[in-house]
């Protein structure tokens, strides 16, 4: 895994319980918004916790004003990485600098909400999990496109990587230490996690939630960045696309049989053909055949090469950790009676 600088005592009893990595990049809309809700949140938790806002290479004021936030919020930690390395390595990097004996990642925002975090940690305690899901009941803010790409990605995910695979759950997770600790003994740079995650095996439970409007801003996940995801989903876990050129040879071979056959019948029978419009037909089938087994090939050797090449996922430029003068301290905790309500 790319990031080798945490030390040897994350997750240890006096850290805190609760790690929650927020990745960001140009969220200066909404990063105000969460903040709020999200330290709310927390504080009524009374666990000790830590949030880890990862700014990925923001070109606006996140990573000012997530500075600002930390004057009066101690717990609120900075990782800014060098440059824009995309949603799956800020979290990552978010993953492998959380001290938490449980770390939850969340989106800023705010389609999934944070009031959610205490039952996720809840039913991981209770239920002894390492993994908790959460999972949306309802998609009825996103539009019509969004809903059905993401069903038919998940619903192909499924089917390459196994029924193990949660339909409807996206970054939004808890992870116990164990989990997180073998996420980075992984020799895999850049790995997807919604599909990662579930193929480790961890004993996992699920916990459904209404999904959001965002709270300000632009959706960071156009069309171009989802094909992307679903296309690292693909070849990063499944060898099921290189498959694909053996069957399309078997087909073409099978066509190619049934067209010999024709012309044969047809010259038998001393009929003649022209022949260029299905001589140029074939030279076309042919062709983008050829072609799509190329590119289904040049996607994976590109994988192997940028593996060969060893570069991190992402290059971290700033821990505000690391120049703290004193470790976080911890919230405030409520009274016991407060505190047995606010578990059970």
């Amino acid at each position: 895994m790319p990031d080798s600088s945490s030390d040897a005592a994350r997750g240890a009893p006096h850290g805190p319980v609760l790690s929650v990595v927020v990745p960001m990049y140009n969220e200066e809309e909404a990063l105000p918004i969460m903040a709020h809700r999200l330290r709310a949140v927390l504080d009524g938790m009374g666990e000790r916790y830590e949030v880890v806002a990862v700014d990925d290479g923001s070109v606006d004021r996140t990573a000012e004003l997530v500075h600002e936030l930390r004057a009066d919020w101690p717990e609120l930690r900075m990782v800014r990485l060098q440059r824009n390395s995309g949603h799956q390595a800020a979290l990552l990097a978010g993953l492998m600098r959380a001290d938490g004996q449980y770390v939850v990642s969340i989106d800023a925002d705010l389609q999934d909400p944070p009031e959610v975090i205490p039952e996720m940690l809840r039913r991981a305690r209770n239920e002894a999990l390492d993994v908790v899901y959460g999972v949306r009941a309802d998609r009825s803010t996103d539009t019509a496109f969004k809903r059905g790409t993401a069903a038919a990605y998940y619903r192909l995910m499924r089917r390459l990587a196994g029924r193990h695979v949660p339909a409807q759950a996206g970054d939004f997770r808890l992870l116990s230490r164990a989990a997180v600790e073998t996420l980075r003994a992984l020799p895999e740079r850049t790995p997807v996690l919604r599909i990662v995650v579930p193929w480790l095996g961890f004993a996992s439970g699920e916990v459904s939630y209404l999904r959001g409007e965002r709270a300000a801003g632009e959706t960071k996940y156009p069309l171009s960045r989802m094909v992307r995801l679903a296309a690292d989903s693909v070849t990063s876990f499944s060898a099921a696309p290189l498959r694909l050129p053996t069957w399309l040879g078997l087909g073409t071979m099978a066509l190619s049989t049934v067209l010999v056959g024709y012309a044969v019948a047809g010259y038998l029978s001393g009929r003649t053909v022209a022949g260029w419009a299905s001589l140029f037909a074939a030279v076309l089938f042919f062709g983008a055949v050829q072609l799509l087994c190329l590119g289904l090939l040049g996607e994976y050797v590109g994988r192997i090469y940028t593996a060969l090449q060893g570069r991190p996922a992402y290059l971290v430029a700033e821990d505000s950790a690391d120049r703290d003068p004193a470790p976080r301290r911890a919230p405030q905790r409520p009274a016991p009676a407060q505190r047995s309500a606010v578990s059970s």
